[in-house]
């Protein structure tokens, strides 16, 4: 469709809400996946704007929100060793585990530093011979290649005190267990582009054949959500399914062969916890026996306790089974300064979008 190629045209997203209107003639629930989805869509308001009998729910595409407890107390207790300087990324250092967060064990005394980059990880482990720099990594298949990347550059530069706390997931795999779920009501999928232009479409239209569901992948603007909105309901319209790409610019069927082969060199699949949803088969990349020395878990085999509950409803919430504002918590005992959950803490999170939009009601 041409029109992406001007994908922040206003009148363009007028013209979309306009056929989305005259498309839809039946109720539809669509899901978005991606966390940076849920925040364009909830800023932009385009979820309100749709027909009342299409509604958008939101998918475990937060990369922060769904990273498990168990994780988090790895990483403090990690951060409580006198040798070990913490590195991880700004999103993180709030996330509650069982034992606190980051930015407490921070205030403790403990070396916990914030990057922007794994690189600045590395530097730091050249820069400082004596300390172990460990790097708490998590996220989707969009920050694999570059976790993947510094593994390599560690190597390379023979650090023998740099290592890797990872925690990846993916994407397909979550998408398999929604399906699954027979609590799912979702009829059409919004894909995350950005996932996408790493990995491509192959697995993706494997789903769409084995489930029989239509999946669309977008960018992160306004025109692209509506496009693959569009283009879902037009599907479901016509009893059809088939996997597209309204996201031509970066997404192609392949993905980046490139950063699929840095990956595969480094990590493998294994089965993965993710917070508030539980154990999914090979959703997760684990570090190759061959690069152990660069395993974080490997290395200090830091404990953490079995994966608690303290009420907070955020797995449903990453299932699509409930609105943020229907949380008896959201808003009074869990807002961003206090955070029950980690999806109010992300800045990809729904709750995080939800409260900081203003967004207080379904």
């Amino acid at each position: 469709m041409k029109y992406l190629s001007e994908f922040r045209d206003p009148s363009l997203a007028k013209a979309l809400l306009a056929e989305i209107h005259t498309t839809v003639t039946r109720p539809w629930t669509l899901m978005e996946v991606c966390g940076g989805q849920t925040h364009a869509i909830v800023r932009s308001g385009i979820d309100q704007l749709l027909p009342s009998s299409l509604h958008l729910v939101h998918g475990p595409g937060c990369p922060v929100c769904v990273t498990p407890i168990s994780f988090i107390d790895k990483a403090i207790n990690l951060a409580a060793r006198p040798e070990i300087i913490l590195t991880t990324f700004g999103d993180m250092m709030r996330v509650p585990g069982s034992i606190g967060n980051l930015l407490e064990a921070k205030s403790r005394g403990n070396d916990v530093r914030m990057v922007y980059s794994v690189l600045e990880a590395i530097s730091l482990a050249q820069e400082n011979p004596h300390s172990q720099i460990v790097f708490f990594g998590v996220g989707f298949e969009t920050t694999a290649p570059g976790n993947a990347m510094a593994i390599l550059q560690a190597q390379r530069l023979g650090l023998d005190n740099f290592s890797i706390l990872a925690c990846h997931v993916l994407v397909p795999p979550a998408l398999r267990a929604l399906l699954d779920n027979k609590e799912n009501k979702v009829d059409g999928y919004l894909a995350a582009g950005n996932v996408c232009t790493i990995m491509g479409l192959e697995e993706y239209q494997e789903i769409v054949d084995d489930y029989k569901v239509p999946i669309v992948a977008t960018g992160l603007e306004p025109v692209d959500i509506l496009a693959g909105i569009l283009d879902a309901v037009r599907q479901l319209e016509k009893g059809e399914y088939r996997l597209e790409n309204e996201y031509k610019r970066s997404v192609t069927p392949t993905g980046n062969l490139h950063a699929r082969k840095i990956i595969d060199q480094i990590f493998r699949r294994c089965d993965r916890n993710w917070r508030g949803i539980g154990v999914l088969s090979q959703s997760g990349l684990a570090i190759r026996d061959q690069f152990a020395a660069f395993d974080a878990e490997h290395k200090f085999q830091p404990q953490a306790a079995e994966e608690t509950d303290n009420g907070c409803m955020a797995g449903q919430v990453l299932q699509g089974l409930l609105k943020p504002p229907s949380c008896p918590f959201f808003g009074n005992r869990c807002k961003p300064e206090h955070p029950l959950g980690a999806t109010m803490v992300s800045g990809e999170g729904a709750c995080a979008a939800y409260y900081k939009y203003h967004r207080l009601t379904t």
